[in-house]
């Protein structure tokens, strides 16, 4: 017998006869409505995310993807190009600031540097499951594509729905075991451009609450996407620092706040709830991003909590 332990916003737990897992979801709230100038009068307590003596995904680690619906060749290369920008080994090829140097704020957590190198990708065009999936399919996707210190990422089209994407969470990662075998660290992303854009495409669209502030422009010309990237940054940091439940977050094990989701909202220097913070502006195209990639392409990417200072740290 195997047991589902799911981890929602709601706090709710479910069982499952075919998977044993444990679920972080990404939750990326819309901009409160709060005045930005009261809450710079609020001093706010350091944030500090505790080590829990756990494993962590250090070395070199494979992530592995699994393509879930339709997704067309040039939505699938701004993905890909933005794993291989992760690695070091194209930092020559990036200008500061780069995508490398952003995800080299993990090598400050225990263990020393991760690597990121892309592994196996499985296309599922033909939607094996439905258009409809829940927690335990998304686990039993990801299953198919499991190998030795990686992380299997389910990426779903925008027309699919998966349980609570747009009301609580843009995607999540998690951990899962098959019978007699050993942990693995999956994660989920999904496409939220026509499905729920008020809700969930901030800050490439005006939320549906809160401040009316004009949305920035995606960096590579595709809202659903770019917001792709945003959240796969957040959940492969919040993945190789907190695996399987025993790493860095702060708060409850079934509801923590970790490397990125820490910092949720933050872009650039000075953000505040509503205002993403100073980024880079593409003269071209208008585009705001803060860092470079591989092939000369540019990224918004989120800020990361760096255990040297206690703080969120940006690029810009």
């Amino acid at each position: 017998m195997f047991t589902i332990i799911q981890s929602i916003s709601n706090g709710i737990f479910q069982q499952d006869n075919n998977f044993s897992h444990t679920i972080f979801t990404l939750v990326l709230p819309i901009p409160c409505l709060a005045n930005s100038r009261i809450l710079a009068l609020v001093k706010q307590p350091p944030l500090v995310l505790k080590y829990h003596n756990g494993a962590l995904l250090k070395g070199h680690v494979t992530v592995n993807l699994i393509w879930y619906g339709k997704f067309s060749s040039n939505q699938r290369a701004i993905i890909v190009d933005f794993i291989q920008s992760l690695s070091p080994n194209h930092t020559r090829r990036q200008f500061p600031p780069s995508v490398a140097s952003w995800w080299r704020t993990t090598e400050e957590y225990k263990g020393g540097p991760t690597v990121i190198s892309i592994g196996k990708q499985i296309f599922d065009q033909k939607y094996s499951l439905g258009k409809l999936l829940k927690d335990p399919q998304l686990a039993s996707l990801a299953s198919k594509a499991t190998q030795s210190n990686s992380i299997v990422v389910v990426l779903t089209a925008a027309d699919v729905a998966v349980e609570d994407f747009c009301m609580n969470r843009r995607g999540m990662h998690g951990w899962t075991r098959r019978m007699k075998g050993n942990k693995f660290a999956y994660a989920w992303v999904g496409n939220w451009a026509s499905q729920c854009p008020g809700q969930c495409a901030w800050p490439f669209y005006k939320p549906i609450v809160g401040p009316q502030t004009p949305p920035l422009v995606a960096p590579n010309g595709d809202v659903g996407v770019d917001g792709m990237v945003i959240n796969l940054a957040t959940v492969l940091a919040c993945t190789v620092t907190n695996p399987f439940d025993g790493g860095y977050h702060q708060g409850p094990a079934n509801a923590p706040l970790e490397a990125v989701s820490a910092c949720t909202g933050i872009f650039g220097s000075g953000a505040f709830p509503g205002f993403p913070g100073e980024t880079l502006v593409d003269k071209k195209t208008g585009a705001s991003y803060n860092a470079d990639g591989v092939h000369r392409r540019k990224y918004l990417l989120p800020a990361m909590w760096d255990p040297k200072t206690s703080t969120c740290k940006t690029l810009v």
